[in-house]
């Protein structure tokens, strides 16, 4: 009869160690091309100016695709691409679930704030995210106001990276 307490935790912590193995084994690593799309909110460009069409800038929004190399190590951890920061960014409150996973991202530096980020994945070659922030960045003397939305699709494409370097692992 006392045995059965044992047995029931061993079982809870079974199935919990098989679902996160599946969660895991769900996504690959290798080369992965990221199609995003920034919107700002509130931008850091002052009223009425905007940046020329095709003008590379973080300021102008727009469609981005870039391809990155995923390691093992980013998906054990965050089980998806995080933002990749200039320094000042951390990665926070991790939760992972067979189907997605949620974090905070919070920046101090030239800019401070708070972001959520969100990642979902439907099957081992497709993944969506999104990043929203809501901050400030320092422009000169003053710090202005910003929030912006980034929302993406990912589409694994080999095992093999080429020449693209993986991505930098946070250091939180």
């Amino acid at each position: 009869m006392r045995k059965f307490p044992i047995w029931i935790a061993m079982g809870c912590c079974l199935v919990a160690v098989a679902i996160a193995a599946l969660a895991q084994a769900g996504r690959r690593s290798g080369l992965w091309e990221m199609n995003s799309t920034m919107t700002w909110q509130q931008s850091p460009m002052p009223a009425g100016m905007q940046m020329p069409a095709g003008a590379n800038s973080p300021f102008g929004g727009g469609a981005h695709t870039t391809q990155m190399c995923l390691t093992q190590a980013m998906i054990d951890k965050y089980g998806a691409p995080v933002p990749q920061s200039r320094g000042g960014c951390t990665t926070s409150n991790i939760k992972m679930s067979p189907g997605g996973m949620t974090a905070d991202w919070i920046c101090t530096g030239m800019m401070t704030g708070k972001g959520t980020l969100e990642g979902t994945w439907t099957d081992p070659d497709h993944s969506t995210s999104k990043v929203h922030f809501l901050g400030s960045m320092q422009m000169g003397p003053n710090a202005v106001p910003v929030e912006y939305t980034i929302t993406a699709t990912s589409t694994y494409k080999g095992a093999d990276c080429g020449s693209v370097k993986p991505v930098p692992m946070p250091d939180k």
